[in-house]
């Protein structure tokens, strides 16, 4: 009781907006960088840590102490944020988009990348709209976000290991890719559950309309990656550099918002196209020196969200979410690997390799939430955040294990016994 009033007296103090915003924000940041010192030592990835802050702060609190730290205007003023971490997100996996890169590799990575992405969302869509009878909107969103990809948790995983190899070549170029083509299936469910649910009877162009909305979106944020490689000239000061990047990211992400679709596709569009004209990374490398608090923020908010009272009621769907996912994944992979004529060790563990599942997805679920609230859909928007957000925590607790096994397997790093040596502890 004590406890309640003392907070209770805390929100009454902080009755000023600006205090009341900058305080929540440092505590979230603050809260997130704590929390790393404890995933770290597990040797989790940051984004795991991310999220049980917001867990913590967020519905946790609240259940324990009868009112949230961070109040629920706070975290629905802070909707924009997602916008903008998706933006850096899809500016970011537009570099994977090197065409140099692509045609040395050829295609059996691409084909590899569409069934093991593909699979996985099929599978996932078939189980929640047949097996559970879930809403087609809902098992549509959840099909198309669990072809995502956790690139960081693999890749951190490989460095830790020091992993070398065609069998590590081929996931890091696999990794690469499956956010894109995340993004694009994402993008098309967005488009027909737009067509589906838009009133006014059905037509031609109720289909059509967000198809060209996407493509437009698509075409300008091509024709922003030219305007920014002609903006950005040697002799800009990387300060300037960074503010010019932004600001098209901002503009862009503004057009689309005003259409009510994702910008994700034109962010991608503008990233690769910059970097295959003006073949300069050193501008990525900046963004991702400048995202690091906004991804934070995102991320403790994406744990926020969490509804505890809906984990139960979901479980067992969850569970198999969880589950099938990796199924379809680990399906895709080896299946794609045999179409090509890959590998043994691609076919036998490349799928174990694309476990992981955060960052993205996480931004995909809360836009995924965004349309279907639009829609009138909020049980089901809140379903589906909590389960990509469980489900994420559990992706970056077993991926990298999984995405380590599949390396020993594949003999791409060895164990070093050395009995006269003494351990060292990181």
């Amino acid at each position: 009781m004590k406890i309640i009033l003392l907070t209770e007296s805390v929100f009454d103090i902080l009755n000023n907006d600006a205090a009341t915003i900058l305080i929540s924000l440092s505590i979230m940041l603050f809260g997130g960088f704590l929390l790393t010192r404890v995933t770290k030592r597990f040797k989790l990835p940051n984004v795991t840590a991310y999220i049980f802050t917001g867990i913590l702060i967020g519905p946790l609190f609240a259940h324990f102490v009868g009112k949230s730290l961070i109040s629920d205007d706070i975290i629905k003023g802070m909707g924009f944020l997602t916008d903008i971490a998706l933006a850096f997100i899809a500016f970011n996996v537009g570099r994977f988009f090197k065409l140099d890169v692509l045609k040395e590799s050829g295609p059996k990575i691409i084909v590899i990348t569409l069934f093991e992405s593909i699979m996985a969302a099929l599978v996932v869509f078939l189980t929640m709209f047949f097996l559970f009878n879930i809403h087609f909107e809902l098992s549509l969103l959840l099909a198309a976000i669990a072809s995502a990809t956790a690139p960081a948790s693999t890749m951190m995983t490989i460095r830790q290991t020091k992993a070398k190899g065609d069998f590590v070549n081929t996931i890091l170029q696999v990794v690469a890719l499956d956010d894109a083509i995340s993004l694009i299936l994402f993008s098309i469910s967005i488009a027909i559950i737009t067509a589906v649910d838009s009133g006014g009877g059905f037509s031609a162009w109720i289909i059509f309309k967000p198809l060209l909305i996407n493509i437009g979106i698509l075409v300008l944020g091509a024709l922003l990656g030219y305007l920014l490689h002609k903006l950005i000239i040697e002799s800009r000061t990387p300060d300037n550099r960074l503010i010019i990047v932004i600001s098209l990211l901002l503009a862009l992400s503004g057009f689309a918002a005003i259409f009510d679709v994702s910008p994700l596709l034109g962010c991608m569009a503008m990233g690769a196209v910059y970097l295959n004209i003006s073949k300069d990374s050193s501008l990525f490398r900046q963004i991702d020196n400048f995202s690091p608090a906004i991804l934070t923020l995102f991320f403790v908010l994406s744990g926020m969200r969490l509804k505890l009272d809906m984990l139960i009621s979901i479980g067992l769907v969850g569970v198999v979410y969880f589950v099938v996912r990796i199924i379809g994944k680990y399906g895709g992979a080896t299946l794609g690997s045999i179409v090509t004529n890959s590998t043994s060790n691609n076919k036998k563990y490349l799928g174990l390799a694309l476990v992981p599942q955060a960052g993205v997805s996480l931004g995909l679920a809360a836009l995924g939430a965004r349309i279907l609230e639009s829609y009138g859909l909020y049980n089901d928007a809140a379903v589906l955040s909590t389960i990509i957000i469980a489900s994420g925590v559990l992706y970056e607790i077993f991926g990298p294990p999984s995405a380590k096994l599949s390396l020993y397997l594949s003999k791409s790093y060895s164990v070093e016994k050395k009995p006269n040596t003494p351990q060292t502890v990181e």
